[in-house]
């Protein structure tokens, strides 16, 4: 889908100035492990440098602070497979949470209000909703009960998760019907505002209900288009959500690099600046080699990290978490590093799908030079985070021909290296220059821009991990 551009329309360039505060915030190093119940009642044993270990100890034994788990409504096509034992459904997911918080690390709940895999491609009602799905009260009834009866009885049980996702990868939004679903990409805003908000209220209503905080998340796939998607959802009034979400794939989503991929997040994070922003999906494949019968869905990686190979996978999952931090995102959740081969049967094949982009080798043995390595590593800027500062005193403006940025420091702006930064809203960068402030007295920068398109551009000044001032502008 291509982006789409704002064009607003001003008798002049209007320039709205104000001064980011910017929290101290954990950073998370995520693991969905959503198939490790499965994988283990296909007879699959996890090993350490060849001795048997706990599949949840051994990730958070490698500083893994966040475990995604994704909920099927009603996942009956189980019954058919295998021994007929259902998973990700309701009791599976309890299983999983409570060994999580056995080990201290949080939990992403991720709603994906199907019966089956919600994707940028499939987002099919479940089919208990089936009967009301075209009555939109009474489907926005069933799905806060839905939220709410969940999270209740999983408060009951001491196992409230810290974070909720509501949808999966909804590029073309939530809970359609057959017919809808199989129409291609079409989107209802005014049908899925009130889905989102309906959903979100149940959540804030059980933090009301527990006196529990629980963060609220969108999930939007393709780093590409995930600034429009927010934007309509701020616009079509959809605002009660604390995180944004992002799956970034290269197979799928090239030729978006992960340094593209930190602009946007630097955009979402300038634009709105209420939101947190995670990469929720990724993955690196390790090699190009099977160990089953089943198709992988993973098979080539960038270029630039060609061949595959656990270091490789290293090496491509660190620099994607530096371009992260860099940009102001608060975590990096690796999908599936445990979906290894089994004897089991999958909808499509027997085996694993994903097995050469775990991190595991063929004999499920953790492989210590591979991607998990991503959650150890020594990064710049992520325990250094730089305080808010309210009396920076940075200022942005135009000169008239509008090619030059002029930075205005007062005399309470801190000396130091600074960064300027110009994205326009689907997360391009237009301009970053590093600049520094010098002396203790009011001083002021003049720095050469590009010519601007019309259109909304963001204007950021950052210091270290922070971003310490934000101006937009409006070009006519």
């Amino acid at each position: 889908m291509r982006r789409k551009t704002l064009h607003l329309l001003f008798l002049s360039v209007a320039l709205i100035s104000f001064t980011a505060i910017v929290e101290a915030q954990q950073f998370y190093f995520g693991a969905d492990l959503s198939y490790i119940n499965e994988m283990e009642d296909c007879g699959v044993v996890y090993f350490e440098n060849s001795s048997s270990k706990d599949p949840y100890q051994l990730f958070s034994d490698h500083n893994c602070n966040l475990i995604r788990l994704r909920l099927w409504h009603t996942p009956s096509w189980y019954d058919a497979l295998n021994e007929g034992k259902r998973y990700s459904d309701l009791q599976d997911v309890k299983k999983s949470i409570r060994r999580a918080k056995e080990l201290n690390m949080d939990v992403l709940l991720d709603y994906h209000l199907s019966d089956d895999w919600a994707d940028a491609s499939n987002q099919l009602v479940p089919s208990a909703w089936l009967g009301v799905v075209d009555n939109l009260p009474l489907l926005m009834d069933s799905l806060y009960n839905y939220i709410s009866a969940t999270l209740l009885q999983l408060n009951k049980e001491g196992l409230l998760p810290e974070m909720i996702q509501i949808g999966n990868e909804t590029n073309k939004g939530i809970l359609l019907s057959p017919q809808d679903n199989q129409s291609g990409w079409v989107l209802d805003w005014n049908r899925n505002s009130q889905l989102f908000n309906t959903a979100i209220q149940a959540v804030r209503d059980v933090e009301s209900q527990t006196g529990k905080q629980i963060q609220v998340a969108v999930h939007f796939a393709d780093p590409a288009d995930v600034a429009w998607f927010v934007s309509q959802f701020v616009a079509n009034g959809v605002t009660g959500f604390d995180i944004i979400g992002i799956s970034y794939y290269w197979q799928y989503h090239q030729p978006y690099t992960s340094s593209l991929t930190g602009d946007v997040i630097a955009a979402l994070i300038t634009a709105y600046p209420p939101y947190k922003v995670m990469i929720f999906e990724t993955g690196s494949i390790w090699t190009t080699q099977s160990h089953d019968n089943a198709n992988n869905v993973l098979n080539t990686v960038n270029p630039s990290y060609s061949p595959a190979s656990p270091e490789n996978q290293q090496k491509w999952m660190i620099d994607l978490t530096q371009e992260v931090i860099n940009s102001g995102g608060c975590g990096v959740i690796y999908w599936e590093p445990a979906w290894v081969s089994s004897d089991c049967y999958t909808q499509w094949g027997q085996g694993s799908h994903y097995e050469n982009a775990t991190f595991f080798d063929f004999n499920n043995n953790l492989i210590n030079t591979g991607g998990v390595g991503f959650m150890q590593h020594d990064y710049d800027n992520l325990s250094a985070e730089t305080a808010a500062m309210s009396g920076a005193g940075i200022r942005i403006t135009l000169d008239s021909s509008r090619r030059k940025a002029i930075l205005q420091f007062t005399e309470n702006t801190p000396q130091g290296s600074y960064r300027l930064m110009i994205v326009d809203q689907g997360g391009r960068e237009v301009l970053s220059d590093q600049i520094s402030k010098t002396g203790t007295l009011a001083s002021q920068l003049t720095i050469d821009i590009p010519a601007l398109s019309p259109g909304m551009y963001i204007a950021a000044v950052w210091q270290g991990n922070a971003v310490v001032a934000r101006n937009k502008l409006l070009i006519p």
